[in-house]
């Protein structure tokens, strides 16, 4: 049952390479999944059209982290039309806040003139980060929040960024495929490091400082 599955197993999944979806959003079942095949994004050489980049640099959001990671996640499983569901059902939403609360789950936002209008969250587990939905409501702003992510995961030390799966939306940065076995073998590397998502032991940058190091240094 659902409510029989806690933090902690939600942590252990992970670990082994796991990860939770539902078959639609009014769906009470977790089912985890081991594709065969796993999405990755490369921290260091993510591609950044040079449109976007130039975007990026004029920051039209302002860039927040962990402020409102409930709302980010709700707007990921909001169903978006009558023709599509979503796999983010109440039981891993509500998995996911208590991992936020934790300290585990993080969210990276875009605001403007005080309304969230786009975002993503993921998984931090040691030098691994699992990113898990985004969502957009203006022009560029989960595209964005993808940059800004690997900024701070650059800057922390993190050394590996799953997508699970390929899409359309992540192809133009770059996103590739590798089988199980070697997905699982780096997340045992990943997972002997423990570097911090929220920076806090680190004199970091503004988030635009930190991103305009990240687009010259990487």
């Amino acid at each position: 049952m659902p409510d029989q599955i806690t933090p902690a197993d939600v942590l252990a999944a992970y670990a082994m390479g796991l990860f939770p979806m539902a078959e639609s959003r009014d769906s009470d079942e977790i089912w985890w999944f081991d594709p065969p095949q796993r999405g990755q994004l490369d921290i260091q050489a993510l591609h950044i059209p040079n449109k976007l980049r130039k975007t990026v640099l004029k920051g039209p959001y302002e860039i927040r982290i962990d402020t409102a990671f409930a709302a980010v996640i709700d707007a990921c499983g909001a169903t978006r039309t009558a023709q599509t569901d979503t796999w983010i059902n109440r039981p891993i939403r509500d998995l996911f806040v208590t991992l936020h609360q934790m300290g585990h789950t993080h969210s990276v936002e875009a605001w403007q003139d005080g309304q969230l209008v786009g975002g993503l969250y993921g998984l931090a587990l040691g030098g691994a980060f699992c990113g898990e939905s985004m969502f957009s409501h203006a022009p560029n702003a989960s595209k964005i929040c993808l940059v800004h992510l690997c900024a701070r995961l650059w800057k922390a030390g993190f050394s590996l960024l799953d997508t699970q799966y390929v899409n359309e939306h992540l192809r133009q940065f770059g996103v590739y495929e590798i089988d199980s076995v070697t997905y699982k073998q780096r997340l045992q590397r990943a997972l002997r490091h423990h570097p911090d998502f929220t920076l806090a032991a680190t004199p970091a940058p503004s988030e635009p400082e930190m991103v305009a190091q990240y687009l010259r240094e990487r």
